[in-house]
């Protein structure tokens, strides 16, 4: 059985720093592509970021300068750091996993249950 399970959510001040993790079980992701997408109520998931296998990474506008996305094929994890945190940053945050992944959320046929991001003073 196929699982994606993150983790590293939590509330967090204006300006602090978080690092989520996804951890991939009941196959090998090193060939997919792996990303981070969030979504708040009423709204769609968006794109944040994703590492291709090979170490290609591609991010959101919104969260560049400020977010990094890494992976360790060897323990099929990714990872996201997320610093400078904004209230506007606030969501759950999804990890996904796809061959042919790239910006879109239907490029990707994997997806974690989510873990709530909350930044507030």
């Amino acid at each position: 059985q196929v699982q994606l399970v993150e983790s590293g959510g939590g509330l967090v001040q204006p300006g602090g720093s978080l690092r989520l993790s996804c951890v991939a079980s009941g196959r090998t992701f090193s060939g997919d592509a792996m990303a981070w997408f969030r979504q708040t109520p009423g709204k769609e998931r968006e794109f944040v970021a994703r590492a291709r296998s090979g170490g290609d990474t591609y991010y959101a506008d919104s969260v560049k300068d400020r977010f990094t996305i890494s992976r360790d094929n060897a323990k099929n994890t990714v990872y996201l750091q997320i610093d400078n945190l904004k209230p506007e940053d606030a969501a759950v945050y999804y990890c996904a996993a796809g061959y042919y992944g790239d910006s879109r959320a239907s490029e990707y046929g994997y997806w974690g249950q989510g873990t709530q991001v909350t930044v507030s003073s």
